[in-house]
Parts: structure tokens; sequence; C-alpha cells
């Protein structure tokens, strides 16, 4: 049975934080700073205690400086050689190469992550740190999460593996052993979920303030930029996604597209699903949406004018589909997302371009 860290004489739960020379440093040393707060920082609202809930160290195949993938040496603390037992495993963010994740990099490390289970610890892993705790085949036929980004090189290389990109955090297992974070700064609700898990949400609450971290409780598909996929090498299709990258907005934009596929309707829609895994409709609202993004970004512009730029005359509608697809509502997406004032003054003015744009808008 796990450990869980009740009262201020119980003994600090172990948390080895994995190094290696793929690891991206701002998200190690993050978790790393966070997990040790309670030893080095007063955090105010927290209940005192006699003893930190975590003892966290970094380990790796070897003692001594490492490289990171940025090549900023950290030092690894001990061997996982020498580590027999631990409470919590956490693979922080790395950095894959251009042909993405090479597998068999460090089977030691696979093999130590496989018995650190058997023996009950937690496997945690931050963003792309799936990639190397996916190889111990724990994660087979297991929901997982992982940087959206990279979500087409980890079902390319785990197939076995169901993984929503837009989760946050995903907890598995039939002892909830299993977990994984989403993209990038999600490693604060990995850090934030443990600590509640472990030591209450007294002291998660104090940790958030004390580093001003946020739960990503609205889920990631806000922050997904869209892209249509165009490796299926149907021509006719590819042709229509073409012209329909600029001429999203116009009154009737399926029409369009068949015209310059030269198929028939049936013949289109069917082709057109299988090749990009959306409908026609689909992948145009997915377009809108995009570019209503950018102006709620970028513009002042009202949400009303923003649904007639991208190609709805019904306000109503806009706001439904946008919520469905980012789950966010227009106007809370523009306060999450847009650049705030003392920023903006630094920039080029992009209002104008994006009011010019999609020119092409019919009725």
């Amino acid at each position: 049975m796990h450990r869980h860290f009740t009262t201020a004489a119980s003994e600090p739960l172990h948390v080895s934080l994995v190094a290696i020379p793929e690891a991206v440093v701002s998200t190690l040393s993050g978790i790393f700073d966070v997990m040790n707060a309670f030893k080095i920082m007063p955090l105010p609202g927290s209940e005192p205690r006699q003893a930190p809930p975590f003892e966290i160290e970094i380990v790796g195949l070897e003692t001594g400086a490492l490289e990171l993938a940025s090549r900023v040496p950290v030092m690894v603390q001990r061997s996982v050689a020498e580590v027999d037992m631990t409470d919590i495993v956490i693979v922080p963010s790395i950095l894959l190469g251009p042909n993405g994740w090479r597998k068999d990099l460090h089977p030691e490390l696979i093999e130590w992550f496989r018995a650190m289970h058997a023996r009950g610890a937690l496997l945690c892993s931050a963003c792309s740190g799936i990639f190397l705790l996916a190889e111990t085949g724990l994660f087979d036929g297991v929901d997982a999460t992982v940087h959206y980004g990279y979500a087409g090189d980890f079902g390319r290389t785990f197939p076995q593996v169901p993984i929503h990109p837009d989760r946050v955090l995903v907890v598995s297992g039939k002892r909830e052993e299993l977990i994984s974070s989403g993209a990038s700064m999600t490693w604060h609700d990995l850090v934030l979920y443990l600590i509640a898990r472990h030591a209450g949400a007294t002291a998660a609450q104090a940790v958030a303030r004390s580093f001003a971290l946020q739960w990503h409780q609205d889920g990631l598909a806000p922050y997904i930029i869209f892209e249509g996929r165009k490796d299926h090498g149907d021509l006719a299709v590819q042709a229509a996604q073409d012209l329909i990258a600029t001429r999203f907005s116009v009154a009737n934009p399926i029409e369009e597209m068949i015209r310059c596929a030269q198929l028939t309707e049936r013949t289109f829609k069917r082709r057109f699903t299988s090749a990009t895994g959306l409908s026609p409709i689909a992948y145009v609202q997915r377009l809108r949406i995009e570019d209503a993004k950018r102006r709620l970004e970028r513009t002042d512009a009202s949400i009303d004018d923003v649904s007639w730029h991208v190609g709805y005359e019904e306000p109503a509608f806009f706001r439904r589909l946008f919520k469905r697809v980012t789950g966010l509502a227009p106007g809370a997406y523009r306060k999450r997302f847009k650049i705030p004032a003392y920023a903006q003054r630094h920039l080029p003015d992009e209002s104008v371009e994006l009011r010019l744009g999609n020119s092409q808008r019919q009725t």
C-alpha cells in the first residue's frame, strides 16, 4: 500500500526527479523548487509542520553534473542504482529530436521504473516525459496525456497508449499510480495535485499562492492551434484545403471546395472526411474559430463583429460554437489571452491587418 503523508510526525515521502540528457531544465528545476518549497521558504496560510511532506532529489544513471537538452548542467544527487525504494517518480519534459523519440536510449531507467512501480511508487510524467515512461509498457491501454504538439509523434510511437492531448492531467491505473500532465506548464497542475493528494488541500493552496500558480481548470483546448491534416496524399482534397484556407468566411464554403476538387458532393465529403479526419463543415468551422481567436486576442472588435468577419451572421450560434470548440466563451477567451495593455505599446499594430483580412467575405 502506498504511503501518504498525513501528520506532522510522518516520514516525508521520497520523490525521485529523473534527469536525463534529453530533459528540459525549466521543468526539472521548477518541479524541484516547488516540491522543495516546504523546506526552503515560509508558505503563508499553510499549517505548521515538524517535517516537510516531501524529500525530493534529482536521480539519474550516474551521480555528478549532467548536461541537459539546453546544455545547462544539473547535479544528479543519486544514481538510480542506489535507490531501492521511492514513493514518487517524476520524469520532466524531454526534448524530442527532429525524427521524434528514439526508443531504448535508457534501458536501465526503464527497468528501474518497472521495479519502483512494482514496489508501490507513483509514476508521473510532465509534458513529453511520457515518451520515456511509456517504454515501460505500464501505460499500454491506459489513458494518458502529452503536449498537444507531440500528440502525433506519440501516437505513432506508442499506438497502444490512449492519448488525450486536450486534457491537463490524467490519473490512471488501478491504484491511480500512473499520472501524466499535458502541455508545458501543466507541470504546475501535476505538482499541485501531488501536494493536495499527499499533504492536503491547505498545503496545495499555500504553494499555489506563494508561487502564483494556477490550475488549468478550463483544459488545454483554448491553447491548441488548429492545423488541418495535409499528409494524406489526396490531391483533390489538398486543393480544396488550400482554397478554403483563405476563403473560409465566404457564404457557401463547402460549395466552393466541391467545385475546386471537381468531385461529386457525396464523393468529396467522403474523401475529405477520410483524408482529414473532419467533415468539410467541421473543418471550415475550425478555421473560422481559429481566425476568431486571433481577432479576440489582437483587436478590440466586438464579439458580434468578430462573428460576422469569420462568416457567422448569428452571433448566438457563433458563441455556442466557439465555446464548444475552445471550452471558453468568446469574452472569457479574450480575457485569458489578450495581450495586456502594459505590453501592447511595444507591439506593432496588427488590428488593421486583421480588420482588412478576409475581405472576400460574401453574403
